[in-house]
């Protein structure tokens, strides 16, 4: 949680004087000859720099929007208080910067770093999206916008080539994700140890940039359905089995280490919505909020220590 405020020490040469009525912690003892004073007229703070750099990727590449514009929004524009997109924008964020839980919100919202990195003047009358209205709003898809927003980020994907590629390798995994209740397309599995949801993960193996991710029930994917899902299916290679197994083949056990990040950075495994499409609306959020941490590193020098 962030405070509201903090104690800003300051360390002054000692003058006493009596016009200073600014409210302080008295008692404090001096240190190396200077007085130390506790004041608590700091205003509302944060340490949550890292927002505005985020909402500087943000501002690039408009991935919020893409995923706001697939909703069709049928609320009356003169009671509307935070649009869609701005919704979308405060719940990615504080995904990326460790808050992974909607309730954080609650406290977020009101945060002056968060409001910048939601376009909103820090000192607004109104604050960003409150809890209630960020899990009804997580609650608002049905599968038609789901789909759009699923080929969106796809087609967003391809849009981040320069030129179209010579060869695309595609790494494709289900990871389980355990059930906090009765979820919708949730079953049980011996291998997960309890009820569990198995969401698909997709990666350019090359860059490791998620490509999608595809809610799954709680079974084991045939490779029909894993058909079903790609573009595109390599069937034979040629070349020398040295070849095939170290620059091609191995290469892609970098593919657990992606969905590890996955869950670890994002906590995207906290699908734990009762309906399976908020589920799926949440995935594509946390996915948008790996995206965004990964944009930073994709851009550092390659062999810059």
């Amino acid at each position: 949680m962030r405070l509201r405020s903090r104690i800003v020490f300051t360390f002054l040469a000692f003058q006493p004087t009596m016009s200073d009525d600014t409210l302080c912690l008295p008692g404090l003892s001096p240190v190396g000859g200077l007085s130390v004073h506790a004041r608590f007229d700091g205003g509302a703070l944060s340490s949550d720099g890292r927002a505005l750099a985020f909402r500087e990727v943000l501002g690039r590449t408009r991935i919020t929007a893409l995923l706001a514009s697939c909703l069709p929004d049928r609320r009356s524009v003169w009671r509307v208080r935070h649009s869609y997109e701005s919704m979308v924008r405060s719940r990615v964020l504080a995904i990326a910067c460790g808050y992974e839980n909607c309730n954080n919100l609650d406290a977020l919202r009101d945060d002056p770093v968060s409001r910048m990195a939601c376009e909103r003047s820090p000192d607004a009358a109104l604050g960003l999206a409150s809890q209630p209205t960020l899990s009804r709003f997580e609650n608002l898809p049905d599968w038609r916008a789901l789909a759009r927003m699923g080929l969106g980020l796809i087609d967003f994907f391809c849009a981040g080539f320069r030129s179209p590629p010579r060869r695309l390798t595609l790494d494709i995994d289900d990871t389980a994700d355990l059930a906090h209740g009765a979820q919708q397309l949730s079953l049980s599995s011996a291998y997960a140890g309890g009820r569990c949801l198995l969401p698909i993960h997709i990666y350019d193996a090359a860059t490791g940039k998620p490509v999608a991710c595809v809610l799954h029930a709680g079974k084991r994917p045939s490779g029909a359905e894993a058909e079903r899902i790609l573009r595109c299916v390599v069937t034979n290679i040629a070349g020398k089995p040295e070849y095939l197994y170290e620059p091609v083949y191995c290469p892609r056990g970098s593919m657990e280490n992606t969905i590890e990040e996955h869950k670890l950075y994002t906590a995207s495994d906290r699908t734990s919505c009762h309906r399976w499409e908020a589920n799926r609306f949440r995935l594509f959020l946390h996915t948008d909020a790996y995206r965004l941490l990964r944009t930073p590193r994709n851009a550092a020098a390659r062999r810059s220590p």
